[in-house]
Parts: C-alpha cells; structure tokens; sequence
C-alpha cells in the first residue's frame, strides 16, 4: 500500500497554495467529447477533487455522485455547485474501502491516485458500472526524464497508460471504444505553462 495517497496527503494537497490554479480549473476536455451521445443517468466521479466534473455532468442532466478523500477539497467542490445552481451528492470517503451500495451508468475518474496499484483501482470502480454502462479513465503519465517539482510527479508504480488499462479491461471482458494519449498545456499558479501528458480510456460494460 502506498501510504503517500492517504487522506493527510490530499488534505495537504488541497490547502497548498501551489494548486489555486487548479481549484478553480474546468472539467477535463475529454469528458464531453467522451460522454457525447450518452443519456444522463446516474454518474459516480471517483475522486472528485474541487468538483470540476462533477459539477460538468450535472450541467448536463447526470444524476451525480462525487467521492474524494479530501474534505478540503469537497467544501471548495459544494462552493463551487452552489455557484453553478446545480445538486451534487458529495461523499468524502476512501475509495480503497468505500462501498456505493449501487452501480452507475457512467463511473468516471480524472486523475486519481490511490493507495492501490492502478490496474486494481480500476477494477474496484469499474464493478461499480452498471451493465450496459460506461467506465471513463482520465490518467497522467509524468515523463520520468523531465525536472521533477514538489507534489507534482506520482511515483512510477502509480502510473499506467492507455494500452495497458485497455488490455486490463478487455481481458475483464470490457468493450473498449477509446485508447488515446494527448498533451496539453494549461498554466500553473504563477501562469507558467505546464505541459501535460494524458491518457484516455473508454469503455462500456456487456
């Protein structure tokens, strides 16, 4: 178990300075072009954050559930829906032993660190899924040869990639409709910018 991902690091996470760029930031790019085409149902958005795309789906018409570790982080995302007029459930809990007691049609997760590997992590929520519903994976892969700031690089048995989540789900009986990586550049708290560098999977429970 990586004790790194426990909730005092995400409440440090979440209180530091270092990261007003990104409590304010939009949802991920990916989720509307990715969820384009779905009837809103029921949505679970495993470790919500500040709420960004939690708060997208329900703008949407989803029926939304956002789950974080962070209790700093779930105020800022409650803020953040009473300022956009729409309802989330938010539940802070751990995700590693958290049970919904239901499942979704649409179970997305935007860059999310646990303290279980990922391949495993990924498994727990997508038995969350519905069938016939819809599993999203937003990861971020680091380049291991570029300068390494504070809290700004997962350590290497915490990333994965689309090819390889792609196999682990198709072996697990998944249809796959999306294995993408991208870059992108959004700017830090000093407005420096900051190349990102994605993964993307797509998949829809038999």
């Amino acid at each position: 178990m990586n004790e790194e991902f426990d909730r005092d690091f995400w409440e440090r996470h979440w209180h530091s300075d270092d990261n007003e760029a990104v409590h304010s930031n939009p949802a991920h790019p990916y989720l509307a072009r990715k969820t384009r085409g779905l009837t809103p149902g029921t949505a679970l958005d495993a470790g919500c954050g500040t709420g960004a795309e939690a708060i997208w789906l329900a703008e949407q018409g989803w029926q939304v559930t956002g789950v974080d570790i962070s209790p700093a982080a779930l105020r800022q995302a409650g803020v953040r829906a009473d300022s956009a007029a729409v309802s989330v459930r938010w539940v802070e809990a751990d995700l590693t032993t958290w049970q919904p007691g239901t499942t979704f049609d649409l179970v997305s997760t935007h860059y999310a660190h646990s303290s279980l590997p990922p391949g495993e992590f990924y498994d727990r929520i997508g038995s969350w899924v519905a069938p016939g519903g819809t599993l999203l994976i937003v990861g971020h892969r680091h380049p291991h040869d570029a300068p390494e700031g504070p809290g700004d690089h997962p350590p290497a048995e915490a990333e994965s990639s689309a090819a390889a989540v792609a196999a682990q789900l198709a072996r697990g009986g998944w249809t796959v409709d999306t294995v993408e990586e991208h870059r992108r550049t959004l700017a830090d708290a000093d407005g420096h910018p900051h190349v990102l560098h994605d993964f993307v999977v797509l998949a829809r429970r038999g």
